[in-house]
């Protein structure tokens, strides 16, 4: 995450209650992720941000206070689509085969609406001691849905949250790199991918 010291990002102005405003804020926090994938940082205005949105600067303001409380919301809005994928995925035991292509396609799926946005909030984007919090509070969450996933096709191992810091850093680490260089679609690393945790999980090669 960007070491530049940032003011404290105020949060949303108030929480939208009829379905009218609902989908507005999901059309300005939308527009917002699509803008700041798009261009950056360096780039980004909530001027932008709700002429993209088609609605007027007043709207905007009426949630978002400035723009880091929009990006805010969208990091947060990432965080807990990740966290959707790996509970759902793990939410029941299933064959590994399954589970393995329910979890690279859909981590593909998210990191696929805006390829780079995940890049800019980490690299650009301003974090403070709230966005620091929430990302340590998706990062406990996010290992304990793989340390679940884990202990369903490893039993009686001890070393269950090793091994799930191990196979979410794997494929963080290919899901990235893949949006880095435009190969999300490659159906080939999708295949790799999934063998890479059927062989993980399944504890072939284990031995030596």
């Amino acid at each position: 995450m960007s070491t530049r010291i940032a003011k404290p990002a105020q949060r949303m102005r108030k929480e939208p209650r009829q379905a009218r405003s609902v989908a507005t804020v999901e059309a300005i926090i939308e527009a917002g992720a699509r803008v700041l994938s798009e261009i950056g940082w360096a780039g980004f205005s909530t001027n932008k941000v709700a002429e993209a949105a088609g609605v007027s600067i007043g709207s905007l303001y009426q949630y978002f206070p400035d723009k880091l409380a929009l990006v805010d919301a969208i990091r947060r809005r990432h965080f807990d689509h990740v966290l959707s994928v790996i509970r759902e995925a793990a939410a029941e035991e299933k064959p590994l085969r399954q589970f393995a292509r329910e979890l690279v396609r859909g981590m593909i799926a998210a990191h696929s609406i805006h390829p780079t946005l995940h890049q800019v909030l980490l690299d650009e984007a301003p974090g403070d001691r709230g966005s620091r919090a929430a990302h340590a509070s998706f990062q406990a969450r996010y290992l304990e849905h793989y340390a679940a996933a884990v202990a369903q096709y490893r039993r009686r191992r001890k070393d269950t949250e090793t091994m799930a810091r191990v196979l979410s850093s794997a494929v963080e680490g290919v899901i990235h790199n893949a949006a880095r260089r435009n190969m999300l679609d490659a159906p080939e690393l999708q295949k790799q991918l999934g063998e890479l945790i059927c062989a993980y999980l399944s504890g072939q090669g284990a031995r030596t």
